[in-house]
């Protein structure tokens, strides 16, 4: 069977989602494949920036999404016992203003169902890429497994959103020249009951020594760790049991003893991330693109992979759609442009993004008490400074967002 579209997107994440849902009010016929029934997924970003809202917003996903919501208003380091940086959210110029925690599957289906509300897009769910179709050195699209068989979807352009494993990538020859840099440390995540005594409106970076956690608030009451460990470093940790886990919990927030044995009682109640970053020096070759982890896989730290991905679907529709309104025989050509013109705009952002989630990966691993001292000062310059507070974390939190009244833009002006 054969299907003829403009756009094939491959994945249906919160990126591949969000582009087909841009270009299907921009009036353009889409093909989304996903592999995954339902987009099951063992870890899940939860995490919105500021910047994140805003473009759920210009989307006109934000009030069907919003009731689904938890808003964070400080972001918390403790070093030593001791707190270093309590940041406020509220204190920043901008209209947007505060990230918010919002479950993965019910972005998702907001996102599927304003698509299949506004028509044009068509979803094989589930149906994983095995193949690019090719004409010449161009992709025309891809071959499917489905379980009515094996199908065929030509497209104009096919979008590779499926991913820091990207097969699209692979296919496609843009793995060359690709840049993976494993990080130093894993990270095994889990769910814990939320302390009563703990802020719900807050993230939480505890630190000692050389180790550190992540702690952040889930919409569903519960209170979501990730725990970092050395790269590799999982068979260490549970040759001693799950009471090597909670110790190393306790060492970090002691206050979580009771939540630890009541929430990890076996170690498929946890989750190994495995945390490397991926820099890919071409996005695009003739006929294909990548977006989102596929084109710039990033850290979990500070949370940037779903702003990133939506950051990137916003941009790319527009390119997409006015180049696809170009004569058959041009279209070629202006696609090709449109997408070289998509990562120039986009590669600044996702650098200055990385770059922040480095450095603080630098920070959180210093353990030479010297080097931990001087963290400790650095984190107390700058919560003792608004002004480099804004400086230090506007690359992460509101790459898109220019300083502005606490009011609200329309709907107009965000979609500008």
């Amino acid at each position: 069977m054969t299907i003829t579209t403009e756009v094939c997107v491959v994945g249906g994440g919160p990126g591949g989602r969000a582009l087909a849902l841009a270009l299907v009010r921009l009036g353009r016929r889409v093909v989304l494949l996903e592999q995954r029934t339902g987009g099951a997924r063992a870890f899940r970003g939860e995490s919105v920036s500021p910047d994140g809202v805003r473009l759920l917003a210009g989307l006109g996903l934000l009030e069907r999404v919003r009731e689904h919501t938890h808003e964070v208003h400080r972001l918390e380091i403790a070093d030593g016992g001791a707190r270093v940086l309590d940041v406020r959210f509220e204190t920043f110029p901008y209209a947007y203003r505060h990230p918010v925690e919002l479950a993965q599957p019910v972005l998702l289906s907001a996102l599927a169902d304003a698509a299949e509300e506004g028509g044009g897009c068509t979803v094989l769910e589930p149906a994983a890429a095995v193949g690019l179709l090719r004409d010449g050195g161009s992709v025309r699209g891809v071959r499917a497994k489905t379980p009515d068989g094996v199908m065929e979807i030509r497209a104009d352009v096919t979008v590779g959103a499926d991913g820091r494993y990207s097969s699209v990538r692979r296919m496609s020859g843009l793995d060359h020249g690709a840049k993976r840099t494993p990080l130093q440390r894993d990270v095994v995540w889990m769910k814990l009951p939320f302390p009563a005594a703990w802020d719900r409106r807050a993230y939480r970076v505890r630190i000692s020594s050389g180790r550190h956690g992540l702690f952040l608030p889930s919409t569903d009451g519960t209170l979501r760790v990730g725990l970092n460990i050395p790269k590799g470093g999982l068979r260490e940790l549970r040759s001693g049991g799950l009471g090597r886990l909670h110790a190393r919990l306790a060492e970090l927030a002691p206050e979580l003893e009771r939540e630890a044995a009541d929430g990890i009682r076996s170690w498929s109640d946890t989750t190994l991330l495995d945390i490397f970053t991926t820099d890919v020096r071409r996005w695009s070759a003739p006929g294909v693109v990548l977006i989102g982890d596929a084109a710039h896989t990033l850290s979990p730290i500070l949370g940037q992979g779903v702003n990133h991905a939506l950051a990137d679907a916003v941009a790319l529709a527009p390119l997409l759609a006015r180049a696809l309104d170009a004569p058959r025989g041009g279209r070629p050509a202006a696609l090709a442009a449109a997408v070289n013109v998509f990562q120039r705009d986009r590669v600044g952002a996702v650098r200055r993004s990385r770059g922040l989630q480095l450095r603080q990966e630098r920070m959180f691993s210093l353990s030479a008490p010297p080097a931990a001292a001087l963290r400790r000062t650095v984190y107390r310059a700058l919560n003792a400074s608004p002004v480099l507070q804004r400086r230090v974390l506007a690359p992460a939190y509101f790459p898109g967002l220019r300083p502005e009244p606490a009011a609200a833009p329309s709907r107009t002006e965000l979609r500008t």
